[in-house]
């Protein structure tokens, strides 16, 4: 009988193992940095025998939180995801499958690879109406990729970036939903959003952090979510050029999409707890969430963050950051890594395709804004 093996020699790939004979696993950390969270790894020579796999030393995990009530992700194709039983002790993960091929993936959260990254740019760009602009480099020499549709000088600016934190893999699943959405040359609410609106898309801000299958930080260990007040080319260059780009063309609507790995519900965090917060601002998000919550019943504004949740981070984030230099409608939406509990899907949890939904969802989200402003 053929020993079980493991393989994360993949992208995004990362475990760390404990004992392969007992399946006993631990989390790697993301590189240069604490953070330890995501797990994607591959068993071979597995058919018809009893897994019983065990994940450890999670109570010093990035989230000790995340785990609680988490089902593990698992796929043996790498594109039909499910979820299986798992059960988390404030240490320990542990999860039970009889595969029925010889290889299995288990995941985090389902992938979303470089190369579908890269597809998406191609797809997009065999539109009339795409702009394809790479901005930069990341420190690993790879593209930091713009995707502008619609035209430059129409009325509204709207900016959407996807994956700061790149085991966040359901905000570029997002991404991809919006990118069909508005590319949709039959769909009444993208043809009425592209007479009013430019957008400005980052499907994946941290493409490095996602191949070297980091969690929270690109390959030098910086989350770039706290890097907005002060970016420099060398550290985190992701935000210094995305952050460029914004000065020059300004910003009228702003969403930064992401995952949490605690709260089971689709919410949103605006940046109210700015000094500069206007009665502009007040009344386009509460216009946004009025709206949205009927558009998309995944999303609620019971659950959320607390305020003063960040703290002293407050500043350095990018939905505080662009809300304060443009006086706009600035959100950060999240969507969970476990499942929605007011909509639960026990066989697949939350997953790519909802998050896809989700993101065809906020155009007309940002049509009701607009059209309430005009």
């Amino acid at each position: 009988m053929e020993k079980i093996t493991v393989n994360t020699d993949f992208d995004a790939g990362s475990i760390g193992i404990i004992d392969i004979s007992k399946l006993q696993f631990k989390i790697r950390k993301d590189t240069n940095s604490h953070f330890a969270q995501w797990f994607y790894f591959q068993l071979n020579n597995v058919e018809n025998k009893e897994l019983a796999i065990n994940i450890g030393d999670l109570k010093n995990s990035a989230y000790p939180e995340g785990w609680k009530n988490y089902n593990v992700c698992v796929s043996y194709d790498n594109e039909y995801w499910f979820r299986i039983k798992s059960s988390f002790d404030g240490d320990n993960l542990n999860f039970k499958i009889t595969p029925t091929e010889e290889n299995i993936y288990f995941a985090y959260f389902e992938p979303y690879s470089y190369e579908r990254h890269l597809e998406l740019i191609n797809y997009a760009n065999q539109s009339d109406m795409v702009n394809h602009t790479v901005l930069g480099s990341t420190t690993e020499e790879r593209n930091i990729d713009l995707i502008t549709i619609g035209d430059i000088k129409a009325k509204y600016k709207v900016w959407i970036i996807a994956r700061q934190h790149p085991g966040e893999t359901m905000a570029e699943w997002f991404m991809e939903g919006l990118i069909d959405r508005l590319l949709d040359e039959q769909d009444a609410v993208s043809k009425t959003l592209l007479n009013n609106c430019v957008f400005y898309l980052v499907p994946n801000m941290n493409p490095d952090g996602a191949i070297n299958g980091n969690l929270r930080t690109n390959s030098l260990g910086i989350n770039l979510n706290r890097e907005w007040l002060n970016p420099t080319e060398e550290k985190s260059p992701e935000v210094f050029y995305v952050r460029q780009k914004m000065m020059e063309t300004g910003v009228d609507i702003f969403f930064d999409i992401h995952g949490d790995e605690a709260i089971p519900y689709v919410f949103t965090a605006g940046c109210e707890e700015n000094p500069s917060f206007s009665d502009k601002q007040d009344k386009l998000s509460k216009l946004f969430m009025k709206y949205f919550i009927l558009i998309n019943p995944d999303y609620q504004t019971k659950y959320g963050y607390e305020k003063g949740h960040f703290n002293a981070e407050t500043a350095t984030m990018a939905t505080n950051w662009v809300g304060n230099q443009f006086d706009c409608l600035a959100f950060t939406l999240e969507m969970p890594f476990k499942d929605n509990d007011n909509l639960p899907d026990y066989i697949s949890g939350w997953n790519g395709y909802r998050s896809y939904l989700m993101g065809q969802s906020l155009l007309i989200g940002i049509n009701c804004v607009i059209t309430c402003i005009e």
